[in-house]
């Protein structure tokens, strides 16, 4: 996800290899670098390894703290001393964006409560993170979820725990670690996206990086798997958070650049300067070549997808639900669009799911109908338990905060003014829950009462280093959230992270 093969290769590392993979040749001219998650599996393998060392010299990096016991069960393996070094080089998470990482965890909870083996492993992905961000902060949790206080308990005993690790140098404002849970905010993930990356995973999906295209009409064989990282493409890097709109505007002026400069078919290679021109040009020109074709590729996939599941249409409607509240509007908007042909099932269920969410408990709610409805599509009963479930995860009863909060007039009147630009866009006027969150927070607003200090001292100061962890998987709209909060607050640093990365399928 940060490295890729080809800058690995330039280190003059030219073998990979996992550690579980059978049948490994030895290799007694090479050195071996292993970088591992200090589990009981992988401290396993490794002790067989060192048993029988297939290489010369080791050198192995857990990328979490590891226990006495597992380095002196490995001191005991080393018989033949070929281990040169141990340490400890935290990075037990997976960094999504400069701003965002995920632990690429599915499902973490079991209804209410922790999976004790997911609560573990996400104990240990925040503990590293911190451990590789230098921060001992203060924790701060919602206090409407038991899982977000569980997980901040347990990160503060690794903290205590580990105190010797966390002494960092002190800073004028502690950092602060704010834990909150998805179920506060089952709306965001609900929405189809409009923005570069967000709309990437909402419609084909992003999986560490990697994007499959395989399904696209007549897709060539080098592109059914591209992969879109912000770390070395620039185009991306540079339109990830723009609207699609804008995209394309962006990916023309890229091909009229591309094809100014082509190397001339009958270029005349007379002297040596010329060839020497033409060799150095040549390598910018093949990878700006498959920077182009991926993203025209990636683009006219997001562009076919829209016209052929109408998401246009589609997006206005759930704009609508999540963010105004004229209930009979509403209802109309999603029967019309329920009866369309066009309509795939995914947006179908997702429809009635929004509506279910906000209109739950409207004295005249049209949800039995809703549902018969999407029955009436062929629907499988699959899709009428989904919206029962999302109600039942993220419905009016589990909420700490109010989702739907009745605006004051200040806000009434700035949505009126931004009415008025035109709606910025139609298709963007949702906000995520978390905005309003971290915008008190920065403010020095967010209420002890909801979201309390573990332990006895709390934060004087305005925080400077914030990192928030959603339990139950954030998504790039928020990043996007986040992106623009840490760019209109100089001096404010915002980290997000979550158990998983969630789209509307997740």
């Amino acid at each position: 996800v940060v490295y890729t093969q080809s800058e690995i290769l330039q280190r003059e590392v030219y073998l990979f290899e996992r550690l579980d993979s059978p049948n490994r040749e030895p290799m007694k001219h090479l050195k071996a670098i292993c970088f591992l998650r200090p589990t009981k599996e992988n401290v396993e393998l490794l002790v067989q390894e060192l048993r029988r060392p297939k290489y010369s010299v080791y050198f192995i990096y857990f990328s979490n703290v590891i226990s006495k016991s597992d380095v002196k069960a490995l001191a005991e393996a080393d018989e033949q001393e070929v281990v040169a070094e141990v340490q400890e080089f935290y990075g037990d998470y997976i960094a999504v964006n400069p701003h965002v990482f995920s632990l690429n965890l599915l499902g973490c909870c079991r209804g209410r409560s922790w999976d004790p083996a997911q609560l573990t492993r996400t104990t240990q992905g925040l503990t590293a993170l911190l451990l590789s961000l230098k921060k001992c902060p203060m924790i701060r949790y919602q206090l409407s979820s038991e899982p977000a206080k569980r997980l901040a308990e347990c990160v503060k005993q690794v903290i205590t725990k580990e105190y010797e690790l966390f002494d960092f140098r002190r800073t004028e404002v502690p950092p602060l670690l704010l834990i909150l849970d998805r179920s506060d905010d089952a709306i965001t993930p609900l929405l189809n996206q409009w923005t570069y990356q967000a709309m990437v995973h909402e419609l084909l999906g992003i999986n560490n990086n990697r994007i499959d295209l395989s399904r696209v009409p007549g897709i060539s064989k080098d592109l059914r798997e591209v992969v879109l990282s912000a770390e070395n493409d620039e185009f991306y890097a540079n339109n990830m958070y723009l609207n699609f709109a804008e995209i394309g505007t962006n990916i023309k002026n890229l091909m009229e650049d591309f094809q100014r400069r082509k190397p001339k078919e009958q270029q005349k290679l007379e002297s040596i300067a010329d060839m020497k021109a033409f060799v150095e040009n040549y390598p910018q020109f093949k990878k700006m070549s498959g920077t182009v074709s991926k993203h025209v590729t990636v683009v006219g996939e997001l562009s076919r997808l829209v016209a052929e599941r109408n998401l246009l249409e589609v997006s206005e409607v759930e704009q609508e639900l999540a963010c105004q509240s004229d209930h009979s509007s509403a209802l109309q908007s999603v029967r019309r669009l329920l009866q369309s042909p066009r309509l795939s099932e995914l947006d179908a269920a997702r429809l009635v799911m929004l509506y279910a969410l906000r209109y739950e408990r409207h004295g005249s709610s049209g949800l039995p109908a809703l549902l018969e409805e999407l029955r009436g599509r062929g629907g499988s009963d699959r899709y009428r338990k989904l919206v029962a479930a999302v109600v039942e995860y993220g419905g009016k009863r589990v909420r700490g905060s109010d989702l739907f909060s009745p605006k004051d007039a200040v806000a009434i009147t700035k949505q009126f003014l931004k009415g008025l630009k035109g709606i910025e866009n139609v298709y963007t006027q949702h906000q995520p829950l978390l905005q309003e969150t971290l915008d008190q927070l920065i403010k020095g607003k967010l209420k002890d009462s909801q979201y309390p200090y573990l332990g006895p001292n709390t934060l004087r100061d305005r925080p400077q280093d914030i990192i928030v962890f959603l339990i139950g998987g954030a998504t790039y709209e928020e990043a996007l959230t986040v992106f623009n909060l840490n760019r209109s607050n100089p001096g404010v640093r915002i980290v997000l992270g979550g158990t998983t990365i969630h789209n509307t399928r997740r």
